[in-house]
């Protein structure tokens, strides 16, 4: 992108004259289709306006050879000063930068997004003392997205993972994780997860035959979809609230 300079933010010439990075504060990701393997993919990136003082940055991951889309999504970047650590508004010299690189048109159609309530000590399911690791840090020293989702969906009962698939993740960021800090993650489920279990007991047992496509065949993996919401927290503080949405997992095979 021109007028951007290499320095790892992302940032333009007016952000660097006001101290300002870009930090992410929301991530929407919506699986349709997962490919099969040795397939080839192709990846559609771009930049849009979130509101006022904001940036969107969407994704779209398709087949190569059919076009049909595996996997959407979306994610909100707002300005941060560098040294105070504190959001800003977007200075007009920014925007002025920016704006002519923006494209209208969305991943993901989210009006007015659903905010993700705040668990408590009484969630279902708590894993406390987790450690973040040297390879786990980003260039700045704090933990990754990646890291942050791992600690989420190792909190969901392997019974139910062994059964289900991710059909979608959102994810609201509420403060940067330092490398010394001790996070808890708790996981409360939307639904009773015995009645996921037994459900799933029961489908059907013929086989889906998966086309060089990726998609499913006969039986839609759609019907029955579960959810669990997530928080990740140090002693006194917010870092992450998140929210999944599973599908059941069908047998595939020739």
């Amino acid at each position: 992108m021109s007028g951007l300079l290499s320095n790892g933010f992302g940032a333009t010439h007016g952000m660097m004259r006001n101290n300002l990075i870009w930090v992410v504060s929301r991530m929407h990701v919506q699986v349709d289709h997962y490919p099969i393997w040795g397939e080839v993919i192709e990846i559609d990136t771009w930049v849009g306006a979130s509101g006022k003082n904001g940036m969107r940055r969407d994704w779209v991951i398709r087949s190569q050879a059919s076009g049909s889309t595996y996997a959407r999504a979306t994610s909100t970047w707002v300005m941060m000063n560098e040294q105070t650590r504190r959001l800003s508004k977007m200075p007009d010299e920014v925007r002025d930068e920016i704006s002519p690189w923006f494209i209208q048109k969305q991943a993901i159609n989210e009006a007015v997004p659903d905010k993700i309530v705040k668990l408590d000590d009484k969630a279902k399911h708590v894993n406390s003392d987790l450690k973040p690791k040297r390879s786990d840090l980003d260039m700045n020293q704090h933990v990754n997205n990646v890291k942050y989702v791992r600690w989420m969906l190792e909190t969901i009962p392997d019974k139910f993972l062994e059964r289900h698939q991710l059909s979608s993740i959102i994810l609201e960021y509420r403060r940067e994780c330092g490398s010394s800090e001790v996070v808890q993650s708790l996981c409360q489920p939307d639904e009773d997860e015995s009645f996921a279990n037994g459900v799933q007991q029961n489908l059907p047992t013929n086989k889906v035959l998966v086309g060089g496509n990726g998609r499913l065949g006969s039986l839609d993996i759609n019907v029955l979809t579960y959810g669990y919401t997530h928080l990740l927290q140090t002693q006194n503080e917010e870092i992450v609230r998140g929210r999944t949405r599973w599908n059941r997992k069908i047998c595939t095979g020739l």
